[in-house]
């Protein structure tokens, strides 16, 4: 038994490895592919203006971001954890995964799924500073939340859902933000939503969808996840997959014209 777990953690490092170059590949492509599009920060502060003796917001450009860079970020994250995980990290990594624990992969996430809301949100018209660092961290808030889940039911004999349930509370919080730009600017005219922005908000919605379904199947022990390994699997091919969705919808509609 000890032996096939071996040949397991084995063929998962090479997966990892794999991962890796995937998404090292892609980023380094988008970074030679993609135009300088790019989309502004902006703030917007009380002023007074002793003319009208009134007080009103006035809104500034803080910095323009450019997208494709913006892109290949998350994408670099991911391949960094995976080399991480698959080279120096490793022993570390399998001593965590015989626990059911995996550390790394909420930290990569609470970093890469966030800087990829925040390109969601951004191309949806969300451009205030504060929105926008707030709407990072409470989608990172929400990947902490799935390594408390791990660490919490490490000490507990029935599983606790307490985690997961605040997770997918902050989850669902900043999907809804993100959301409320997007059906604001198409309800005030649809016909300027361009396809590729709809084709994004569908998909990357269904795979926010399914990191939570993978987590419910772990814990429920469903079919083969009762593997912690089959469920860790999962989780990696899903994190490639809707990434580089994101990744070359966006290029597609955005970033092609280099």
């Amino acid at each position: 038994m000890e032996q096939s777990n071996d040949i397991k953690f084995r063929k998962l490092r090479k997966f990892n490895a794999v991962m890796g170059v995937i998404h090292l590949v892609q980023g380094i492509l988008m970074l030679a592919l993609s135009s300088n599009y790019s989309l502004p920060i902006k703030s917007s502060f009380l002023q007074y203006d002793p003319v009208t003796q009134a007080i009103s917001p006035v809104t500034n450009t803080i910095i323009n971001v450019p997208i494709g860079p913006a892109v290949a970020m998350f994408l670099l994250i991911s391949a960094i954890a995976h080399f991480s995980v698959s080279t120096f990290g490793y022993k570390w990594y399998v001593k965590s995964l015989q626990k059911h624990i995996n550390p790394a992969r909420w930290y990569e996430y609470a970093l890469s799924s966030s800087v990829m809301l925040v390109v969601i949100a951004m191309l949806s018209g969300m451009f205030d500073i504060a929105a926008l660092v707030l709407l990072f961290a409470l989608n990172a808030t929400m990947n902490l939340f799935g390594l408390m889940m791990e660490l919490h039911n490490q000490t507990t004999e029935k599983t606790n859902w307490t985690s997961f349930i605040f997770g997918s509370f902050a989850g669902g919080v900043a999907w809804i933000a993100v959301l409320i730009y997007f059906f604001g600017a198409f309800a005030s005219n649809s016909s300027t939503i361009p396809l590729f922005l709809i084709g994004i908000m569908a998909s990357l919605l269904f795979f926010w969808c399914t990191f939570p379904l993978n987590m419910v199947l772990q814990y429920r022990k469903v079919g083969k996840w009762k593997d912690y390994l089959y469920g860790e699997r999962a989780y990696v091919i899903l994190s490639l997959v809707s990434k580089s969705l994101l990744a070359w919808q966006v290029w597609a509609g955005t970033l092609r014209g280099a």
